[in-house]
């Protein structure tokens, strides 16, 4: 199955069912999730036609199974399997909710256990972010507007990049908030500090409108990749040995929160996560051991 099957346009009388079913389940999805669910669906079909498979007449769970197998035996890390699987998994559901199968074979197909409560995904203490934040306004005024943005306001490095000058100009109750559209085409309202509305001002200049952060040399917009270029200059230029990306700060603006006595639900709202276990997961996974609880219990125990 070649990519340009896999995208528009919508051509039925050229697909086969298997096709039909993957052109209307990628429909559902825009930009970078479109473009990794097209192609983590291209590698299913490619699999299956290795193996003579048809990617959905007669697909029975054992072959599932052996897909999942093979992208083990390919080099792929249990997440990355997991990740890997999320297009197959929902290509399969809708296929069957649409009556174009029988039964959904990969509902129970068995995937690898990640333990995500031992994540060693670090992102920035307090002091490096400050650190971090004090540097990146040193280079120029477009990097120090990216660092606040990532790390204080949380934004995702596309969200960043798409960050207009028009989209913080509203005033609510009495703040400045900043208006974006962020994952899943989820709209927002961000209010906006002091020190982030003076960072993002120093930004503007004299600009009305337009795109906020552009590439320092030649004046345009920025996109993902030129954030986590940014973002990794201004790492090496603060001396943190690391590799650092817009996600680590994104991180650090949501651990640090957590670290500061910002409650669970408010740091949710925050990272903007659906689901209050995932920013839990922040909180259990940046391994902060200063707040352990076996330094309160030897201290309790050993004041009887």
């Amino acid at each position: 199955m070649t990519s340009s099957t896999l995208l528009l346009p919508f051509q039925p009388e050229a697909m086969s069912p298997a096709q039909l079913a993957a052109v209307s389940y990628l429909a559902r999805y825009t930009g970078h999730t479109h473009a990794l669910y097209a192609y983590q669906l291209r590698r299913w079909f490619t699999w299956c036609q290795t193996n003579h498979l048809d990617a959905l007449a007669g697909v029975e769970r054992a072959h599932v199974e052996l897909y999942i197998r093979h992208l083990h035996e390919s080099g792929l890390m249990d997440s990355s399997i997991n990740t890997m699987m999320h297009a197959v998994r929902g290509y399969f559901r809708f296929a069957h909710i649409d009556g174009r199968i029988a039964a959904d074979p990969a509902v129970y197909a068995r995937l690898p256990k990640v333990h995500t409560d031992e994540s060693r995904t670090q992102g920035l203490d307090r002091l490096e972010l400050i650190r971090f934040l004090q540097i990146a306004q040193t280079l120029t005024v477009h990097h120090g507007a990216l660092a606040y943005l990532l790390g204080i306001t949380a934004l995702r490095a596309s969200e960043a990049a798409a960050v207009r000058i028009e989209d913080y100009q509203d005033t609510l109750r009495g703040y400045r908030v900043l208006h974006l559209v962020g994952k899943g085409n989820k709209p927002a309202t961000i209010p906006l500090t002091v020190p982030v509305l003076r960072v993002l001002e120093a930004c503007r200049g004299q600009r009305t409108e337009g795109p906020l952060v552009l590439r320092p040399l030649s004046g345009k917009p920025i996109d993902r990749r030129d954030a986590y270029r940014m973002v990794a200059r201004i790492a090496k230029a603060a001396g943190i040995p690391r590799h650092i990306s817009p996600h680590s700060l994104r991180h650090a603006a949501i651990t640090n929160a957590l670290d500061a006595g910002v409650p669970l639900r408010d740091a949710q709202i925050l990272a903007r996560h659906a689901d209050p276990r995932t920013t839990e997961h922040y909180d259990r996974a940046r391994g902060n051991l200063d707040r352990h609880a076996v330094h309160f219990l030897t201290a309790y125990v050993a004041g009887v």
